[in-house]
């Protein structure tokens, strides 16, 4: 299908622009192909200026910002709406009432891609690391592959504009863009399913089997050819409820991953996430050598228990995207060193209604001192703790808890961010409050 004459003349509706770019590229490819499109945001003019500028040149696009009409959810041929539109969002039920098909980025683009392979990786934990390293072991192998999906600044839609037959696009795909999918009743032709744990429960009104129901498109419309690639706990917890994919169905296991392997990413979550990387690579038929290689070259995702740098015998660590307090205890686990505190750990922030006190409990003996970003998980954090052994304080800025964090640490020592929540209301959002911590290591000086 071209793709230009799918969406020439089509009035669109895109509900969600954004300031992280995939809004953004949506926006300016839909608007290249030819369609009359309106954007409405929540956001006002004032908060959306930096994406406005970049579309400046499009004069194709109609705005409705700081609010969104009931009646521009009708008479419009299709509405493509951003992750995370509430559930039971009032406009959503509009469109439709009105027969307009709702349509999300990513899934858009597998209906279009004809010819293309899928891979979605998803899953509470590990997604991020799983799809880079898929795509970096994929394209080490000679084939020609794209990033797609739930990756900073870039939006699926406009590989429309690149990809050709027998191409391989690999996209990390969250809960809400796997709605896209069950609305369109579709999944990747390779689904790859990580972790499932509690997260987003603010979101989903504290029901785990409605979470797990939007996660399970990645598999749910699968045929008998395709492939669903799962971690252990995963495959457990479907096991235990019945779940049955129609596709083949591998079970990755850390097990697998050769001991003499030299792999520079820390902990046994990530040797479960390199091993399902590893079962995907091995579908596409990547030999062991250039598997093996890229693995132990491999330094992670960007924000994912990433090493930054090592100052005065410091070491500092950003893993700004561990929101929920599971990933922040992996972070903890994988740094500690036995028997000693040696973390200083920056965390704390927005609520997601998640439950904190497995999290106090298991970190208490493992840190040195803690730096809390003001919120209702930091309330919640604190509650869990009760009294304390160690410094703990709370801030509204990275500033003051970078300061507060590197005066308690000493050489040998770890300075963590690893927050186990979200990070509205300090913060824009989890890449802005990891580019902070980075501009505040960047600003720290060796000793003489």
């Amino acid at each position: 299908m071209n793709y230009k004459d799918f969406f020439k003349n089509k009035k669109i509706l895109m509900m969600g622009l954004g300031i992280l770019g995939r809004g953004v590229n949506v926006a300016k490819f839909l608007a290249n192909a030819g369609a009359e499109l309106t954007v409405t945001d929540l956001k006002d003019e004032e908060q959306l200026a930096s994406s406005l500028q970049i579309l400046s040149p499009h004069k194709n696009i109609n705005y409705v910002l700081g609010k969104h009409n009931l009646a521009d959810f009708r008479d419009k041929d299709m509405l493509i709406k951003a992750a995370g539109v509430p559930l039971d969002s009032p406009y959503v039920a509009e469109a439709r009432k009105n027969n307009i098909p709702v349509e999300m980025d990513a899934s858009l683009f597998t209906k279009l891609a004809d010819g293309v392979m899928i891979v979605g990786v998803t899953g509470t934990r590990g997604k991020s690391t799983v799809t880079q390293l898929i795509y970096e072991i994929i394209e080490a192998g000679g084939k020609n592959v794209y990033l797609g999906g739930n990756v900073k600044g870039l939006a699926t839609l406009p590989l429309l504009e690149k990809i050709k037959t027998g191409d391989i696009v690999v996209m990390e795909l969250d809960s809400w863009q796997l709605q896209g999918f069950g609305d369109s009743k579709i999944s990747p032709h390779v689904a790859v399913f990580a972790s499932f744990m509690q997260d987003h429960m603010n979101y989903y009104k504290g029901d785990m089997n409605a979470y797990f129901a939007d996660k399970a498109n990645i598999f749910k419309y699968q045929k008998a050819e395709d492939y669903l690639v799962c971690g252990e706990q995963v495959a457990e917890f479907m096991k235990e409820n019945g779940f049955k994919p129609a596709g083949k169905k591998l079970v990755a296991s850390k097990k697998n991953i050769p001991s003499e392997w030299n792999i520079k990413l820390q902990g046994e979550h990530n040797l479960a996430n390199i091993a399902m990387a590893v079962k995907v690579s091995e579908i596409f038929g990547v030999c062991d050598d250039i598997i093996k290689n890229t693995v132990e070259n491999f330094a992670g995702a960007p924000g994912r228990l990433e090493f930054v740098k090592e100052i005065n015998g410091i070491k500092f660590y950003n893993d700004t995207t561990a929101t929920t307090p599971d990933a922040a205890m992996a972070a903890v686990k994988s740094l500690h060193k036995d028997g000693k505190s040696n973390i200083v750990l920056i965390g704390g922030g927005a609520d997601k209604e998640l439950d904190f006190n497995e999290y106090a409990g298991f970190i208490k003996d493992k840190i040195k001192a803690m730096a809390l970003f003001k919120g209702a998980a930091t309330d919640k954090i604190m509650a869990a703790f009760g009294k304390t052994d160690f410094p703990i304080e709370i801030f509204d800025n990275m500033s003051a808890a970078f300061k507060f964090a590197v005066s308690n640490a000493d050489k040998g020592d770890v300075v963590l961010l690893s927050p186990g929540a979200a990070s509205f209301g300090v913060f824009k959002n989890e890449f802005d409050r990891g580019e902070q911590f980075i501009e505040e290591i960047g600003k720290l000086r060796q000793n003489e």
